[in-house]
């Protein structure tokens, strides 16, 4: 059901803690942690404590919390001292989607080109 926790969701599992991740960030609504493959110098994952397929699926069932995630993203590149970066969401395996649990990525610390991919 989404919103709900799954149980073979690696995301999922990094919430309920189950999984190790580099915690940066937490709130009572999302998580933020290091991505385990960076592609750039910050590579920074924000996902809601809810699951949600994608962001689109995240936007239209809880608003505020899809807000939230956004929220963070900029708290991350603040604190990561970025003062140019990219906020990426993934939607499908085609687009490079790997974990179906919304999640943003922030990126950053090097030039970033565009258009992406």
């Amino acid at each position: 059901m989404p919103g709900e926790p799954q149980a073979d969701c690696l995301f999922c599992k990094i919430v309920a803690g189950d999984v190790p991740a580099t915690i940066v960030r937490e709130t009572k609504t999302t998580v933020a942690f290091r991505d385990i493959n960076p592609q750039a110098p910050t590579h920074v994952l924000v996902i809601p404590r809810v699951h949600h397929a994608d962001a689109a699926a995240l936007a239209a069932a809880e608003p505020e919390i899809a807000a939230d995630v956004l929220r963070e993203a900029g708290e991350v590149a603040k604190e990561e001292a970025l003062d140019s970066y990219r906020i990426v969401f993934n939607t499908g395996s085609g687009a490079g989607q790997t974990v179906f649990h919304a999640h943003a990525h922030v990126l950053g610390g090097r030039g970033l080109q565009w258009p992406p991919g």
